[in-house]
C-alpha cells in the first residue's frame, strides 16, 4: 500500500526517471497461480484408481440471472462430449469448411461453442492458468459488471459535461506520465463517476477528487506506487498532503470500501480473441473505447455493451474483408453482447461522434498515433463524421 491515512510506505516511483524495470504481470484474476511449467506430475498407483468408476464428462451451460430480458445465448442443458475410440474427449470445433451457411441451426450450437471459445481465449490472454476455472471467471465477469451500474448520467449542478471531460482528459494525461496500466485508467474513471453521484464535492476540489480516484485505482492495479507528495507536485501544490488523505478517506467511505469493477477492456480483449480480429481492429477498438471515457453519455452503459460497440465500430471503420473462419467466429462472439441492437447502435453513434470530434480538434491520443499502435487515431476514415454515422445506420 502507498502512503494513506492508515499506514506509511516508502516512495516507490521517481517522477523524474522513467521506470525501466518490468512490472510483474499481477492481475486480480490470476495473481495466486504459479507458472504452469513448474507443476510436476504426481505418480498414482493404477490399482488404487481402478476401483473408481470414471464418469463421462458433462458440460453444463448456465443462464445468467440478469435484470433485463436480454442475456447471452445460454441455457441449462446437459451435453455429453463425444468420445473417440481411444477414450479421449473430442473438443468441439468452431471452424467449418463452408462457414455457417451449411448449418441448419447455428444458434442451437452457440452455447457449447461459446463456452469452448471463451475458455480458450482466457487461457491465451493469460487470465486463467487452467481451462477448468475459465468459464466460472467469465460468469463472474458478467455478474460483476452489473454490481455498480449507474442509473443515470446526471452530474452535480455545478459540474457540467464539459467540466467532466476536461477533468477526465487531465486524468488520462497523469495516467500516461505515471506509466500506469490501462486497467488503472478505467477503474479510476469508474470510481470518479460513482463518487460524483455519491459524494458532495465542491468545484474547487474536483481536481483533488480526480487525483484521489486515480490513486485508489493504482493501489488496486499497480505494483509500483507514487509518493503522496509526488501527487501534490503534479497538482502544482494546489492541495496539501493532508487534504489529499482526507479526500481519500471521504471517497473510501462514500463508496463503502468497494473498489470492484470489471473493465470494458477485459471484455474487448476477450471478444477480439474469440472473433479472430486483427491487431489493427483491436487497436482501433481500444482507441474508441478510451474515447468513451470522455463522454458522459457512456456512464450508464455496461462494460460489455461498450466493448461490443467499440469492436463493431472498429471493424466497420476499417472494413477489412472477413474470412469464412472470421464470420463463424464473429457469430459466436456477438452472442456475448448483452443488450439490444438499438443499444449497440446508440453507443456506436456516440463513439463515432467522439472520434470525429477528436480529429477536428487534433486531440488524438499520442499513444494511439505511434507505430506500435498502427497509427489508428490518424486513420482517414475518422475525419468524416457523416461517413462514420452512415456506416452505423
Amino acid at each position: 500500500m502507498a502512503k494513506t491515512g492508515f499506514c506509511d510506505s516508502k516512495p516507490l516511483l521517481d517522477l523524474h526517471k522513467k521506470v525501466d524495470e518490468c512490472r510483474a504481470p499481477l492481475r486480480a484474476w490470476a495473481n495466486g497461480c504459479g507458472p504452469i511449467n513448474c507443476w510436476q506430475p504426481v505418480e498414482v498407483d493404477e490399482s488404487t484408481m481402478a476401483q473408481f468408476k470414471m464418469e463421462p464428462e458433462h458440460s453444463w451451460e448456465r443462464r445468467l440471472s440478469m435484470q433485463t430480458s436480454e442475456s447471452i445465448i445460454m441455457d441449462f442443458q446437459e451435453a455429453r462430449r463425444p468420445h473417440s475410440a481411444d477414450g479421449c474427449v473430442e473438443e468441439p470445433v468452431l471452424l467449418y469448411p463452408h462457414g455457417p451457411q451449411g448449418l441448419h441451426s447455428l444458434q442451437s450450437l452457440v452455447p457449447s461453442l461459446l463456452r469452448h471459445e471463451v475458455e480458450v481465449a482466457l487461457v491465451k490472454l493469460d487470465v486463467a492458468w487452467d481451462r477448468t476455472c475459465a468459464w466460472d471467471m467469465f460468469l463472474d465477469m458478467m455478474k460483476t459488471q452489473t454490481r455498480h451500474c449507474l442509473p443515470n448520467a446526471d452530474l452535480p449542478r455545478h459540474f457540467t459535461n464539459a467540466t467532466r471531460a476536461i477533468l477526465v482528459d487531465w486524468i488520462i494525461q497523469i495516467h500516461e506520465v505515471m506509466h500506469f496500466q490501462e486497467d488503472t485508467l478505467y477503474l479510476a474513471i469508474h470510481l470518479l463517476n460513482r463518487s460524483l453521484q455519491q459524494i458532495r464535492v465542491t468545484t474547487a476540489n474536483l481536481q483533488l477528487l480526480g487525483m484521489v480516484c486515480l490513486f485508489l485505482a493504482a493501489k488496486k492495479e499497480e505494483t509500483l506506487l507514487p509518493e503522496v507528495s509526488a501527487l501534490c507536485y503534479l497538482m502544482d501544490h494546489t492541495y496539501t498532503k493532508q487534504q489529499l488523505l482526507r479526500m481519500e478517506r471521504k471517497v473510501f467511505c462514500g463508496l463503502k470500501f468497494d473498489l470492484s469493477y470489471c473493465s470494458p477492456l477485459h471484455f474487448l480483449l476477450l471478444f477480439a480473441s474469440v472473433a479472430r480480429c486483427s491487431a489493427k481492429v483491436v487497436w482501433m477498438a481500444r482507441y474508441l473505447l478510451e474515447l468513451s471515457l470522455l463522454e458522459d453519455q457512456c456512464m450508464v452503459f455496461q462494460p460489455v455493451n461498450l466493448a461490443g460497440a467499440a469492436l463493431c465500430l472498429a471493424r466497420r471503420v476499417l472494413q477489412e474483408p472477413p474470412t469464412p473462419e472470421g464470420k463463424a467466429a464473429w457469430c459466436v462472439a456477438s452472442s456475448i453482447f448483452v443488450g439490444s441492437e438499438m443499444t449497440l447502435l446508440k453507443i456506436m453513434h456516440i463513439l463515432a461522434s467522439a472520434a470525429a470530434k477528436a480529429q477536428a480538434q487534433d486531440a488524438c491520443a499520442t499513444k494511439f498515433s505511434s507505430s506500435e499502435t498502427l497509427h489508428v487515431s490518424r486513420h482517414p476514415a475518422l475525419k468524416n463524421i457523416s461517413g462514420l454515422m452512415g456506416v452505423c445506420t
